[in-house]
């Protein structure tokens, strides 16, 4: 595999910073010296760290969409979630947007940095339950409301995997066996999909993140803070996603070693209930969450299967070897048949 690593990108963000000279940073001056260092990169996205003097704050370069929006398109939509989620405090305050492409061509902008640790989920579950619950009961004004609605939950994320799977069903690189076994899963969640009656009939719309696995949280033990940090992928839907995608296995499994036990999920799921003001919300969560697991599971095994190929064929921008093994862990077939063999048996 070719090397675009973040590192490799470093020279592109002192120099968006020498020639941009963006404002609305805090105790920022763009005429001063200042010092720039690789922060961590994602699949579409680098973040650098920014230091001047006790100023500290983060330039994220973003590199393409997973929601099918254009770039310009893609780092306004991020910038416009943060603002909205300022009120509940859960996530970087944002500074600035650049969306022009005249320094670099890449969607720019500025947030506050995190100092902090990942999301351990032996001993953070229920605090991230609890945080969760605050930005899912956030009110926000239909007029400032630029999120993506979730229509229909199931359909929208069988279709969404439909798409991504079938890069792996077209390739020559797949194991005949896996992609056999991987029409019968979709045969399965076609029937299943038709459950979202329950979100229809019964709708209870919030502002979601859909990417809440572990690295995307920063934990501040010192000062006791929890942040959600990475805000791509928001949507206007149900809370269940962010529960179900949370708790999956394909979820934790992608950076860790953990699997969620029974006792896990009731835990997390009775935090999170504990700080829901509406009843019939908290009646329903966690059917409404039940509903989605196989779905996350979907959405996990599908994306994975897409970017196998796409790795294998030297087609993404940012390379990461770690991500490799795992994209080749969960195209794996006993593990997939681990995940959905329990469900495809139930019905």
């Amino acid at each position: 595999m070719t090397d675009l690593s973040i590192q490799s990108y470093l020279p592109a963000a002192k120099d968006y910073l020498l020639k941009a000279q963006p404002q609305g940073v805090p105790d920022w001056d763009p005429l001063d010296p200042f010092n720039v260092q690789p922060l961590g990169q994602g699949e579409y996205n680098m973040n650098f760290l920014v230091q001047q003097g006790k100023s500290r704050w983060v330039l994220r370069f973003n590199t393409g969409s997973q929601i099918g929006l254009s770039m310009a398109d893609q780092i306004a939509y991020e910038f416009k979630t943060l603002q909205l989620l300022m009120p509940a405090k859960v996530s970087p305050t944002p500074y600035f947007l650049d969306n022009s492409f005249q320094y670099v061509p890449y969607g720019v902008f500025g947030m506050a940095y995190l100092p902090g640790e990942r999301l351990d989920y032996q001993r953070d579950n229920p605090d991230a339950a609890r945080l969760m619950a605050r930005f899912h009961q956030l009110e926000i004004p239909d007029e400032m409301n630029h999120l993506i609605h979730e229509e229909k939950p199931l359909t929208l994320l069988y279709e969404r995997c439909q798409r991504m799977a079938q890069v792996y069903l077209d390739s020559e690189l797949a194991d005949p066996a896996f992609k056999t076994y991987l029409r019968e899963i979709f045969d399965w969640a076609n029937q299943a999909r038709l459950r979202e009656t329950y979100y229809v009939n019964d709708p209870w719309h919030c502002i979601i993140n859909t990417e809440v696995n572990n690295t995307n949280w920063i934990v501040n033990r010192e000062v006791g803070t929890f942040h959600l940090v990475d805000w791509e992928k928001p949507l206007w839907g149900d809370p269940s996603q962010d529960l179900s995608h949370f708790r999956v296995p394909t979820t934790t499994l992608w950076k860790t070693d953990y699997r969620m036990s029974e006792a896990d999920k009731a835990e997390m799921i009775a935090a999170y209930k504990s700080e829901l003001k509406d009843p019939h919300l908290r009646d329903t969560i966690e059917e409404r969450t039940r509903l989605r697991d196989p779905f996350n599971c979907l959405r996990g095994v599908s994306w994975c299967a897409m970017a196998w190929v796409q790795y294998r064929q030297n087609q993404h921008l940012l390379k990461n070897e770690d991500t490799f093994r795992k994209l080749s862990m969960y195209v794996d077939p006993e593990f997939v048949h681990s995940l959905f063999d329990p469900y495809m048996n139930m019905d």
